[in-house]
């Protein structure tokens, strides 16, 4: 159990090391996920383009865990779209 308290002080002081004057919320990343996620999946640098959505997903477990999802998501629909044409 102190193992865990240990993890989430870490976790806590870490961000309030790391806080920018700029900084977004998660409905802002939400709402800017996608565009992000295609950048990536396109093979462009999506931090230069979206940086405030990168920062966001290094510190907010939950939009990370969504990042994750999407990108699993997209990455399967297009091996599923490339398996579908003929060769």
């Amino acid at each position: 159990m102190a193992r865990i308290q240990s993890e989430t002080l870490k976790k806590l002081i870490r961000r309030a090391l790391h806080t920018r004057s700029e900084e977004i919320g998660c409905e802002t990343c939400f709402e800017s996920l996608d565009r992000f996620v295609e950048l990536e999946l396109d093979g462009k640098d999506a931090s230069q383009a979206f940086p405030l959505i990168k920062y966001h997903l290094e510190l907010c477990t939950g939009c990370a865990d969504e990042y994750q999802a999407l990108l699993a998501a997209l990455n399967e629909l297009q091996a599923d779209s490339s398996a579908d044409l003929p060769s």
